[in-house]
């Protein structure tokens, strides 16, 4: 297939430029009018100036890599394709317009891919599943309804503002977690230039003035030999365990152990399982909104939910359903979902109105989020100060008590 470069007018008369894949220039000019343009222009471009998704393409198949958008990519490209749809423009236009902004990423191939194929007539919601690794089965099953129900605009917004909650709640999670990260950090960093810098300088003064150490000072002594003589082990034995602990917990057993264990651990527990019940809501509220079945949508959420305990615990449910409606009864039966949220959607289903149901559980839990990252940073912060405290002080009372004795002994 050739690549072809063009020059066209917009309805609007605007001019642009673009390529296209096809087998001739007939093909060619059929698809440029297919994007809503009038061809000016068509020439085949030599196959050494073939465009930038393309070889971009064939770099990362080279090396083995998948293409995919990062989500702040994703979400400008969602934000991006709506406004032009809902400015009027024709879905091919919308991408080709997209797809002509060079900017070097793996994405420039994704939306070349994405408009090639609407132009040959494939349905978007089957364009963008060939790409699992940027677009979810949440994205494309709401495609897919926002297609069949003629409202693909709105639906696309109804993404962006779904998956910037999502992020949302991400970043308070992390953000609850740097302070106490950096207090950590600088503990470990201090007491380890204590133990193999400071410690090694006072310990050839004591030895020279020959006398007897407290206790505290040799057993700081002793861990300071051990540091500077097996550090490297050590180091290399963490090396060796991290790894080994990461592709336990990515196995099902292990992934099923750890995500159980965040759902018990105090503190951490609480900032778990709201941001989960959560995501839980506002997924499956969005889908149900969007024209998605009750038993497809469970299985999205089952794959997208972020916890391996809950989501073992949804395709149980999911599988009790029998009327294809009624899901607040399977759910309540598995007792790992709160029985708040089962009986508010209970109340959900009586009243037939499950989306608001699950609008209003997610905003209670995203509350109980906030709370939860609050006393989780009240109560981390102090105790890992103290610790750090405890551990800093211990080095220094060991080489005071030590100098205390040698010059009391000396009758300084």
């Amino acid at each position: 297939m050739a690549v072809f470069k063009y020059t066209a007018r917009t309805r609007s008369g605007e001019k642009v430029e673009g390529t296209v894949e096809a087998d001739d220039r007939r093909a060619a000019l059929g698809r440029i009018e297919r994007l809503g343009q009038v061809p000016v222009s068509v020439a085949e471009a030599a196959a050494a100036r073939r465009s930038p998704p393309a070889r971009a393409r064939r770099f990362l198949m080279w090396h083995g890599r998948t293409e995919r958008m990062g989500t702040r990519e994703l979400l400008v490209f969602t934000t991006e394709l709506s406004d032009l749809l809902a400015s009027g423009m024709t879905l091919a236009a919308a991408l080709n317009s997209l797809a002509n902004r060079r900017t070097g990423r793996p994405g420039d191939a994704i939306l070349a891919g994405l408009r090639d194929q609407i132009v040959q007539g494939a349905s978007l919601s089957d364009a963008l599943a060939q790409h699992p690794a940027t677009f979810s089965p949440l994205y494309v099953s709401m495609i897919r309804a926002g297609e069949a129900g003629g409202a693909l605009a709105e639906v696309l917004r109804r993404l962006v503002d779904h998956y910037e909650r999502v992020q949302e709640l991400k970043e308070k999670v992390v953000m609850a977690l740097v302070y106490p990260a950096i207090v950590v950090l600088m503990g470990a960093a201090t007491l380890t230039f204590s133990m193999v810098y400071v410690v090694p300088r006072f310990e050839s003064v004591f030895r020279q003035l020959g006398s007897t150490l407290p206790l505290p000072t040799r057993i700081l002594i002793g861990v300071s030999r051990g540091l500077a003589r097996y550090g490297w082990a050590i180091l290399i034995g963490i090396g060796i365990a991290s790894v080994m602990a990461n592709r336990a917990v990515k196995t099902k057993a292990g992934r099923l152990w750890w995500h159980g264990l965040l759902l018990k651990l105090p503190l951490i527990r609480g900032i778990v399982a709201s941001g989960i019940y959560a995501n839980f809501a506002r997924t499956l509220g969005t889908l149900l909104a969007n024209g998605v079945s009750v038993l497809p949508a469970l299985g999205i959420v089952e794959q997208v939910v972020g916890n391996a305990v809950i989501g073992r615990e949804i395709g149980r449910a999911r599988e009790r359903v029998t009327d294809g409606t009624t899901i607040s009864g399977p759910l309540a039966a598995g007792r790992v979902l709160p029985s708040l949220m089962t009986d508010m959607l209970a109340i959900g289903e009586q009243t037939g109105d499950m989306p608001g149901s699950l609008g209003h559980i997610a905003r209670r839990y995203e509350n109980d989020l906030n709370r939860n990252v609050k006393l989780f940073t009240t109560a981390l912060e102090p105790a890992l100060i103290v610790v750090v405290a405890v551990l800093v002080g211990f080095v220094a009372v060991s080489i005071l008590m030590a100098v205390f004795n040698l010059t009391s002994g000396l009758n300084v």
